[in-house]
């Protein structure tokens, strides 16, 4: 068992560590942490609480995922950890070719060209299908009851629904956007806090996907109005694309940080790039967590990991060497080796041969679930497919437009992808489930918690509410605002470029849950940055 060297937390948090015995559920929107709760209350498994609260974030946090969104999960259940791959491809008759005739030298950010495949809906279709107690329509109707009556706007919320808004407002300017606006901000802003939103739409689509277990989704009605929408505006989306999709399980990837393993989904995913970094800093002896050496040591193992994360994670049949050569020991002891004194400039090397939500469950049972859904990019490609309160995401933004590149875009492909749900065994059984949300800061914020939790004994709440640092590129690094300026001063005497960053969302926000196997007790924390909640029974 973890043993946690402060049982409070000794960094400015709202909250204690929270314990439970019959279940938790940990997420960054109270609502939905409650919504998954109740399901558990109700007879439902962790797997049915996870997917209750996956799809009411879908309604109560629309500035960080959706229905159109993409989502992967690692499922703990019968001594057994089993990972799910729910992300989409791109569009059967895109390529880098057609983009560029459309007058685009780099995939844009917004519009149909970055569009892929919806994956959250098969997600919880297939988590239903193979591990659920209760029907999906029961398990689905907080969701749906929230998106029909409404729901009061928390802070967080409101503060980044804002921001999206004011972004979109001028960016977003042809008239296949109208739907977006007339959606998210149907009085001509975003809603302030505590003002009732509510979406009819998203409530008839949250229906049909949970009364036809998801199949409407990808081959029934609501595949139809995306692809006549695609069709009318220009869209590369079609309905073939749709009725192709199936969620793949697949086997998840470890390696094995001081005693305990690190589970993470394989690529297309960058977790990856959380256990590669974690092998080269197991070479080192860490003696205290604040020490510029640690915080030197953890950079410049992110910074290696990510050159080559970014040089060669694709969908795994389209890589060059596979994860076991990038996780090997022995290339592991090569990258540690670069680590010196100073900052480096990280290169890939050759191994022989990212707005995003993350929620944790567990019940008394001994089932637990990390899963992570998102747009991407906040709202995502400020699509609106009409009548369905469908917003669709804008994953396709991440392929390369390199034909030489392992993650061209190509037709029918899955992208290099950002969300990443985390996992901590320890003599083959359950720890628990851990994430950290927040694009490329997803890796980083893995590292870390686990290096919090393992290295410097911290309890699930204050391993999240320890100061975070950010890897940018090349040698620049942003900190909190809560970070030490001796620190700070320590980095950048070693050649690092520090910044010192005020938007504490700029470093994601996570959530942990740990079972304690003696007792079973859960242990649980969540993100202090957000309008986080742990929500035990």
């Amino acid at each position: 068992m973890l043993s946690f060297t402060n049982q409070s937390s000794p960094y400015p948090v709202t909250r204690n560590a929270t314990y439970a015995k019959n279940g938790m559920v940990a997420t960054s929107q109270p609502l939905a942490a409650q919504a998954g709760l109740d399901i558990l209350k109700k007879g439902g498994n962790a797997i049915d609480a996870a997917i209750a609260t996956a799809a009411c974030l879908t309604v109560v946090e629309p500035t960080s995922n959706g229905i159109g969104g993409d989502a992967f999960a690692l499922v703990w259940t019968k001594d057994k950890l089993h990972g799910l791959n729910a992300s989409g491809r791109s569009p059967k008759n895109i390529s880098i070719e057609a983009v560029k005739k459309s007058g685009y030298e780099e995939i844009p950010a917004y519009g149909w060209t970055p569009v892929t495949v919806p994956g959250a809906p098969g997600a919880w279709a297939e988590l239903s299908k193979k591990f659920g107690k209760l029907p999906l329509t029961e398990v689905m109707e907080p969701a749906i009851k929230y998106a029909r009556e409404g729901f009061p706007v928390s802070p967080t919320l409101s503060k980044y629904w804002k921001k999206g808004y004011q972004a979109y407002k001028q960016r977003l300017k042809d008239p296949v956007f109208e739907q977006w606006f007339n959606t998210f901000a149907p009085d001509g802003r975003a809603p302030k806090a505590g003002e009732i939103w509510s979406s009819p739409d998203h409530a008839k689509t949250l229906k049909s996907i949970a009364e036809t277990n998801g199949e409407s989704f990808y081959r029934g009605e609501l595949a139809e109005k995306i692809a006549a929408f695609s069709e009318e505006t220009g869209g590369y989306l079609s309905a073939e694309d749709l009725a192709l999709f199936q969620p793949d399980w697949v086997d998840p990837i470890n390696v094995n940080y001081r005693g305990y393993e690190v589970w993470e989904i394989p690529p297309n995913g960058q977790g990856i790039i959380a256990l590669q970094a974690l092998n080269i800093l197991k070479g080192f002896e860490f003696a205290e967590k604040e020490s510029v050496d640690t915080y030197h040591k953890q950079i410049e193992a992110i910074k290696l990991a990510f050159a080559d994360g970014q040089m060669h994670v694709t969908e795994e049949e389209h890589m060059k060497f596979v994860s076991q050569d990038i996780l090997s020991d022995a290339y592991a002891g090569v990258r540690r080796k670069l680590i010196a004194e100073e900052a480096m400039q990280p290169e890939a090397g050759e191994p022989k041969g990212s707005g995003t939500v993350y929620l944790a469950a567990a019940d008394s049972e001994g089932n637990m679930v990390s899963f992570i859904q998102s747009n991407y990019m906040g709202f995502g490609s400020g699509l609106v497919v009409p009548g369905t309160g469908i917003a669709l995401q804008n994953r396709g933004h991440n392929f390369s437009m390199d034909p030489s590149h392992v993650n061209a875009l190509a037709g029918g492909k899955r992208t290099y992808h950002t969300i990443i749900p985390g996992f901590l065994t320890k003599n083959n059984q359950a720890v628990g489930p851990f994430g950290v949300m927040g694009g490329f800061m997803q890796p980083q914020g893995h590292v870390q918690v686990i290096m919090n939790t393992i290295d410097f004994g911290l309890n699930p709440q204050a391993a999240l509410d320890a100061p975070r640092w950010q890897w940018m590129r090349d040698k620049t690094v942003e900190v909190e605002n809560r970070f030490g300026h001796y620190l700070a001063q320590g980095l950048a005497d070693r050649g690092h470029d520090i910044h010192m960053q005020l938007e504490p969302n700029s470093f994601g926000r996570g959530q942990i849950i740990w079972r304690d196997p003696a007792s079973s007790v859960l242990i649980g924390g969540t993100e202090s940055r957000t309008d986080g909640t742990v929500a035990p029974w």
